[in-house]
């Protein structure tokens, strides 16, 4: 049996489990590479039926475009039910406060947005595509990540995972963040996108765009990054390894427009998609700090 095809079944497995011990699921659904692997995941382990939850997508208002367009494409040909939670409701309503300054994004504020729909929709279990390999907070995460009533990670709360038993059994008010593709690296997605033929939205291919230089990244240039007059900028052929706000994701250099050529290109790179988001880069402990608090 193939790699692929054990951590398919793998991630299947969790699925189901998902399905039979919570009663309220949902799949976090950015539109990125990893979700998109996620929801057809989720499609082979219920077929021929539909997939019995929903996606639930936090928007920030601050999305790349094209993005957005295959969520909705995606949403119409599957028939699928989706939940948004808009950040710029709790901006409105001053339940967060907009960042300002060179460096500021929407991206830490959805954590709020997302507790707010959870607890809206009473949702027990949260699937996300996030993968041990991205980095060091997710390392040690465990396939169902017990939540507190506040939404909050605590090592406490964790159980242990053995011999793939995986235990569901939460508290009123408590919520779980269940993990399919933990074990997945960065290329095996990749590999699995094109063995599957999945659809991932444009701007993970190389495309021309006009970006600027920040602490040696190149990030797009677009209505929602605050760039400045010394500001390197210039039109050039880009990608991008991973999908968030555009202003916290930077783009790679790139001539690679087909899934071969980017197969080739992340097996000789020498850091992860994750160097490319700069709220990562926050503080050596951005990630963990963000995930305490109630991120996915």
């Amino acid at each position: 049996m193939s790699i692929l095809k054990q951590l398919e079944e793998e991630s299947i497995y969790i699925i189901r489990e998902l399905a039979g011990q919570f009663n309220n699921p949902c799949l976090l659904f950015s539109g990125g590479k990893d979700s998109i692997t996620l929801l057809h995941l989720a499609q082979k382990a219920f077929a021929p039926a539909s997939i019995p939850f929903p996606l639930v997508h936090i928007d920030t208002g601050h999305n790349f475009p094209e993005t957005i367009e295959l969520r909705d494409k995606l949403v119409a040909e599957h028939g699928l039910r989706l939940i948004v939670g808009h950040v710029q409701d709790d901006i409105d309503t001053g339940n967060v406060i907009e960042e300002k300054g060179r460096h500021a994004s929407r991206n830490s504020l959805q954590t709020t947005t997302l507790l707010n729909t959870i607890e809206k929709h009473k949702f027990d279990a949260c699937m996300g595509g996030a993968r041990r390999d991205e980095e060091k907070a997710r390392a040690k995460e465990r396939v169902f990540s017990v939540r507190d009533d506040f939404g909050q990670w605590n090592e406490k709360l964790q159980r242990p995972e053995l011999f793939d038993m995986l235990n569901g059994m939460i508290h009123s008010g408590e919520n779980v963040r269940v993990f399919p593709i933990s074990n997945w690296t960065e290329l095996d997605v990749w590999h699995y996108i094109r063995q599957e033929k999945l659809e991932i939205p444009s701007i993970y291919y190389a495309h021309e765009r006009e970006v600027f230089k920040r602490d040696n990244q190149w990030m797009p240039v677009s209505d929602y990054v605050n760039v400045e007059e010394n500001d390197e900028r210039k039109h050039t052929s880009v990608r991008f390894r991973t999908v968030g706000d555009m202003s916290c994701t930077a783009a790679v250099l790139s001539e690679a427009t087909e899934l071969d050529t980017i197969i080739n290109e992340i097996g000789g790179s020498d850091f992860s998609e994750r160097g490319a988001r700069l709220d990562d880069k926050r503080s050596e402990g951005a990630m963990e700090e963000r995930k305490k608090v109630g991120y996915f």
